[in-house]
């Protein structure tokens, strides 16, 4: 197939949604989309499922028919793509694109935020990740995923307010508005919110995050302690992205404007805003697959 007959697709596939842009080969944008979320660790169908609806919803938009996906040379950043198991799972994964490139969101982000050149991102969102490319090298810190990582995060900072609910149940620190607010969410029963976490994904915990922002700056005691621990967390991961040299660094996420009033004056003194995002950095990388293609055709 000629270079010029190529449809290129860009996806950055996160924990709470997906959100991708179709272009024609030359780079005129045809349409775009948002689909639920495409984290790798909730499960490759379900990732796929949302993949394939934003791809669909990009071509109807586009006036294109569904057929067309055959002629999509595609980039799917998604979250947990960084295990090899899941990237591995992926990659055979039978979608209907001429080509899928298959790489992380913070790797996309990357390429976005700076525009294919050096620099560091901090993806704060539903999960937390660091990246960087320096002199040729790929840097990947945190990320891990809950329960175990992703400190700062959107989800974490869910987790943990829950988890002082029950403190204040317990009587080990003082009631505050917030906690009061999401006690009643739960009808003040402390088996429930045992019973709902057993079975809460990432983007579930996420959403306590802006209502947990909302109280920080209403003074709310707990609200704004969680809001500086986790703004530490992203210091620590932008301290150790500067300590590799990268040249600039930028913050990027759902959680990140919430985040950056709480951030140490050394962070945000370093900060540089994103010439791109993580759809326009999976673009670009689907477009240099595109290429590549032509080269061997």
């Amino acid at each position: 197939m000629a270079a010029r007959n190529h449809l290129v697709l860009g996806l950055d596939g996160g924990g709470t949604q997906s959100r991708a842009r179709l272009c024609s080969y030359s780079g005129r944008l045809l349409g775009e989309a948002v689909s639920g979320p495409a984290n790798l660790r909730l499960g490759i169908e379900a990732s796929f499922s949302s993949v394939i609806d934003a791809a669909r919803t990009c071509l109807e938009r586009a006036g294109i028919a569904h057929a067309n996906l055959s002629r999509v040379v595609a980039c799917l950043a998604l979250a947990g793509a960084s295990e090899p198991g899941l990237l591995q799972t992926a990659q055979r994964y039978r979608h209907p694109f001429r080509a899928a490139l298959i790489t992380t969101d913070a790797h996309a982000a990357c390429i976005g935020a700076h525009g294919g050149r050096d620099g560091g991102v901090i993806i704060a969102g539903t999960g937390t990740v660091a990246w960087a490319l320096v002199k040729g090298q790929t840097y990947r810190i945190g990320g891990w995923g809950l329960p175990i990582s992703d400190e700062g995060s959107g989800a974490w900072i869910g987790s943990e307010a829950l988890r002082r609910v029950l403190w204040a149940h317990d009587r080990r620190i003082a009631w505050t508005p917030l906690l009061r607010a999401l006690f009643a969410e739960f009808s003040d029963d402390p088996h429930a919110i045992v019973g709902w976490t057993a079975n809460a994904s990432p983007r579930d915990f996420g959403a306590f995050a802006p209502r947990i922002a909302d109280y920080a700056r209403r003074d709310d005691q707990v609200a704004a302690e969680l809001m500086q621990i986790a703004a530490s967390h992203i210091d620590s991961l932008a301290a150790r992205l500067l300590g590799l040299g990268v040249p600039q660094l930028a913050l990027v996420g759902g959680f990140a404007a919430a985040l950056q009033p709480w951030l140490a004056a050394h962070t945000k003194s370093r900060l540089t805003a994103p010439v791109g995002d993580a759809v326009g950095g999976a673009l670009t990388l689907a477009r240099a697959t595109a290429e590549q293609l032509q080269d061997v055709a």
